[in-house]
């Protein structure tokens, strides 16, 4: 999977086109990320003892990986990623800019 917990992605598809957002969660067995603040849903939440109000909550809901690109942090725009070896260990590299995105 090319994307990370923490990484800043933009979405490339569907009604959040455009949008960008870290991502909180990733799902490499589902191929899915949740982005924050984006795919919103409305979830109804019933009273309990944690939340005694209840009611509607706006969430996160998962995105396909297909619809995400990372964001290059040293340039700001969308890129696809590779894959080089450095120093033994395997590291995502920009393809626009060729640098190593993992620290």
């Amino acid at each position: 999977m090319f994307v990370k917990k923490g990484d800043k992605v933009k979405v490339i598809t569907g009604k959040d086109r455009n949008k960008e957002g870290v991502v909180l969660a990733a799902f490499p067995k589902k191929d899915k990320v949740i982005v924050e603040g984006v795919n919103m849903m409305k979830k109804h939440q019933k009273p309990s003892q944690a939340s005694p109000q209840g009611g509607i909550l706006e969430v996160e809901a998962p995105i396909h990986i297909s619809n995400v690109m990372v964001i290059d942090p040293s340039n700001g725009e969308a890129t696809r990623i590779g894959s080089k070896e450095v120093d033994g260990k395997k590291v995502r590299v920009s393809k626009k800019t060729g640098e190593v995105l993992d620290k």
